[in-house]
């Protein structure tokens, strides 16, 4: 019998991964639902959050968890979240175009982002550094999802050009089971949704960071 090793299971891990539809899996999911549940939706700006919760917002009742301690700078930090409740409130102000949303802003904790990232400054951008960032800010949505009894969780990092749609899908699938909650499949960038998050942030003229927030990336998410 053909020894397997280890590095070839984790590609064929991989291809499996990358093979799957994840927007096709989200579509065929909203198409079964009869009500609004409710949605803890992790966001990591304004700018990214914006064709995702104009898209959800018809069919859950959103409340959008602002935690990225990958963060560096506060102010940085400050000027992004305050960005995401502008935005909330004029969505909120529109008629008939969805459920209303709330948000909770996450505990500012740059410290625990760098406990996670110790070992892997020197990885380049989407490699296990942004891996361990995405476990984080992902673990703490679940944990919040599962202590206030929403019905899914998921994030808005899928919408980027620039991150793992497959890998954030395999940690949320892996935390929903160690949570029992469900996680909401996405890929939010297709249908023409990183297009659409541009114009909306053209069209309530919004701060678009050029680098996801960490020291480590500042200069090089260009």
């Amino acid at each position: 019998m053909k020894r397997v090793m280890k590095s070839d299971m984790t590609t064929q891990k991989q291809q499996t991964a990358n093979a799957r539809n994840y927007q096709r899996e989200l579509d065929k999911l909203l198409d079964q639902l009869t009500e609004a549940p409710r949605l803890l939706l992790h966001s990591c700006c304004a700018p990214c959050s914006s064709s995702v919760l104009e898209y959800l917002r018809q069919y859950f009742r959103i409340t959008v968890f602002y935690y990225n301690p990958n963060i560096s700078m506060e102010a940085e930090y400050q000027k992004r979240v305050e960005e995401q409740k502008r935005l909330i409130d004029a969505y909120n102000q529109l008629p008939d175009s969805g459920y209303p949303i709330s948000v909770i802003e996450g505990t500012y904790e740059p410290e625990v982002f760098y406990a996670a990232a110790k070992g892997l400054e020197q990885c380049p951008e989407g490699g296990e550094r942004c891996f361990a960032c995405y476990e984080l800010r992902l673990k703490k949505t679940a944990e919040l999802a599962k202590k206030q009894a929403y019905d899914y969780f998921a994030t808005t990092l899928t919408i980027s050009p620039l991150k793992n749609a497959a890998k954030l899908n395999e940690i949320g699938e892996r935390l929903a089971a160690a949570y029992q909650i469900s996680w909401l499949p996405s890929d939010f960038k297709k249908k023409n949704g990183y297009k659409r998050s541009i114009e909306l942030s053209a069209e309530y003229a919004l701060y678009r960071q050029n680098y996801c927030g960490c020291v480590y990336s500042k200069g090089r998410e260009q």
